[in-house]
């Protein structure tokens, strides 16, 4: 059961609304209290179920055939060739308007529900009394721990200078595509680093800065073939460093 004292404000920890300083009291509370973890990760599985059963609805094929049909009868001219001249161009862009727009609904829809499963990883390694299954600060202990267990290969930072530390890091799965999870720590705050295989149609999201998922900031690109995610509780600024760090790695 969690905390008294927190269970009011569990809630509003996942939708978002707390103060910054609530949100950094209550996530310095997590790390310490498995209890209060694992409900924090139910609230938040219930959030992403609720929300994809809201976007189970998706345009399929037939409906756009539907539209492109509706569109392509003729109507009848009311006053000869004009109104058609003037109606054609009218028509199009209706039809162009509603397929981009079912387009965009769809990969939007389907980038949250990635975003969440991967706000679900990282809480649920937060809660985890074994959240990674390679534990080093090494790089090069980490690195070669993936070989052979991962269908890719990629680098990681030297973090000498920086506030960044390695913790470890464990084989995931998104969507059946095995990866890499890679934990990192910063002021006592920790960072989860997804590596997968980049799947272009997909639909995770074209390369961005950080943005707020459930409490979280997350960053995304591509880079070598590979599509990486950085998600945690800290501020945007170190979320930009940790990425920067990522994609100069050699």
């Amino acid at each position: 059961m969690a905390c008294d004292s927190w269970r009011d404000k569990l809630d509003a920890y996942v939708d978002g609304e707390l103060t910054p300083a609530d949100v950094r009291a209550l996530s310095q509370h997590l790390r310490e209290c498995a209890a209060c973890a694992a409900e924090t990760l139910e609230r938040v599985q219930l959030k992403r179920s609720v929300a994809v059963a809201g976007n189970r609805y998706q345009p399929n094929a037939q409906l756009r055939a539907k539209i492109l049909k509706t569109a392509s009868v003729k109507p009848r001219p009311r006053s000869g060739w004009a109104w058609a001249v003037v109606a054609a161009p009218a028509v199009l862009v209706i039809v162009v308007s509603a397929l981009v727009y079912l387009s965009v609904a769809r990969d939007k829809a389907s980038s949250q529900h990635i975003f969440g499963e991967l706000t679900d990883l990282h809480v649920a390694a937060l809660a985890s009394a074994t959240p990674v299954d390679v534990l080093s600060t090494d790089r090069h202990t980490v690195k070669p721990w993936f070989e052979g267990k991962l269908p890719l290969t990629f680098n990681l930072p030297e973090l000498q200078g920086s506030e960044f530390t390695l913790v470890g890091g464990r084989v995931t799965y998104l969507e059946q595509t095995p990866g890499a999870h890679l934990i990192y720590q910063i002021r006592k705050h920790r960072i989860s680093v997804f590596i997968f295989p980049d799947r272009r149609e997909s639909a995770a999201g074209a390369s961005s800065g950080p943005a707020n998922v459930m409490a979280f900031n997350v960053a995304t690109w591509t880079q070598n073939g590979l599509r990486y995610f950085v998600v945690g509780d800290v501020g945007s600024a170190d979320i930009n460093v940790l990425s920067k760090l990522l994609q100069e790695a050699k």
